[in-house]
């Protein structure tokens, strides 16, 4: 990652996928791709990811960094391709960082060896880190500070599932990942220039996951700049009509 941003150089974030599990309005899985003068990275990383950066010729090499909410498919079953392909045919030489809750180390192989067995012990050709982040701890990973908060999504072995509040060239980007409404969200989200949210439905509260209802009755406490929805089921597309906010699209790039 190259000499610090001003706030006033910006940053960029591109949509490569902001559907959910289910493929609902035949979006790509959650995978964003955030860059500016000192920062090359992406939130999460899909079963799809590596299909739609294809598409929009996303530079695969120059991302230092793959930071990862939890570990559902949708979010990073898209580790594995986005590996073998640097390994094989990107012939990537530059260092690479994945993060991630507690458990990713596990986790990486798991993921590898269900894609491609055996493969998680071939070593990369390239530099390449994986690092387990402690909530509400800000860890530098080059030059991002990312702030994860722990979240109400999924159980079992999953382990914790996180929010993600990330610091870069005088910018913060704060994501909720998949969760339902949790008073983490206000601390991930406070003053953000960006705040991406999930919006899995508009009024419908369930466990697991956010509805718009929930979020605005919040949205005052964390006063971001400027809030984009996300992972979206059917039910919710059909509905963006009704809500005041932006929206997300695969492939749709927003500055701030």
């Amino acid at each position: 990652m190259t000499a610090t941003a001003s706030k006033n150089e910006g940053m960029q974030l591109q949509f490569i996928g902001c559907g959910d599990a289910f493929g609902s309005g035949g979006r790509f899985n959650t995978c964003f791709h955030v860059t500016g003068s000192d920062a090359n990275f992406l939130i999460d990383c899909g079963a799809s990811s590596l299909i739609a950066m294809k598409r929009f010729g996303v530079d695969r090499n120059g991302i230092e960094a793959i930071l990862i909410t939890h570990f559902h498919g949708d979010h990073f079953g898209g580790i594995p391709y986005f590996m073998l392909d640097a390994q094989f045919f990107c012939k990537r030489a530059t260092p690479l960082t994945i993060t991630g809750p507690p458990g990713l180390q596990a986790w990486f192989a798991r993921v590898m060896d269900t894609a491609f067995p055996g493969s998680s012990a071939i070593a990369p050709k390239f530099e390449f880190r994986l690092i387990e982040l402690e909530p509400d701890v800000p860890t530098k990973i080059g030059t991002l500070t990312v702030t994860p908060f722990v979240v109400m999504h999924g159980g079992g072995d999953l382990g914790p599932c996180f929010a993600v509040r990330i610091e870069v060239g005088g910018r913060v980007v704060a994501y909720t990942g998949d969760t339902e409404w949790t008073d983490a969200l206000i601390g991930a989200g406070r003053d953000a220039d960006l705040f991406i949210s999930e919006a899995y439905f508009r009024d419908k509260r369930v466990k697991l996951h956010l509805d718009v209802a929930s979020l605005e009755q919040h949205l005052a406490e964390m006063g971001p700049r400027r809030v984009v929805l996300t992972h979206m089921s059917d039910e919710m597309l059909g509905r963006v009509h009704e809500v005041d906010f932006e929206v997300a699209e695969d492939g749709k790039i927003v500055h701030f």
